[in-house]
């Protein structure tokens, strides 16, 4: 690493109005509730990587809840493969787990509506 600069990968996420309108059911899910610290417009690698503080934020709303413990095993894998992918500068296998956890959360719409 150089003394004055550092490189930086971050997940961003990009919606293209909104995540209310791509997302509405999870939108409408996270928006009753502390958001457990999460941005407006959050990722689902960061929704993922605060999943303890929303299963508790969510005892409040059971069908959510159960539906996202449903999927937690496999969202947290996905998550830690992420980090672990861009941490060894494997990018490309690091966009591979970002889309399937995107099917995931894709399922977790359809299962909410």
């Amino acid at each position: 690493m150089s003394k004055f600069m550092q490189l930086e990968v971050r997940v961003t996420p990009y919606y293209k109005q909104d995540m209310a309108s791509a997302y509405p059911h999870i939108s409408s899910g996270l928006g009753h509730l502390n958001q457990a610290g999460l941005e407006k417009e959050p990722s689902f690698f960061d929704i993922v990587g605060k999943l303890d503080k929303l299963l508790y934020d969510l005892e409040g709303n059971p069908p959510f809840r159960k539906i996202l413990l449903k999927h937690q095993d496999k969202l947290r894998k996905l998550h830690k493969d992420v980090e672990a992918n861009i941490a060894d500068w494997d990018l490309a296998k690091a966009d591979k787990a970002l889309y399937q956890m995107e099917d995931i959360f894709d399922k977790i719409e359809w299962e909410l509506g």
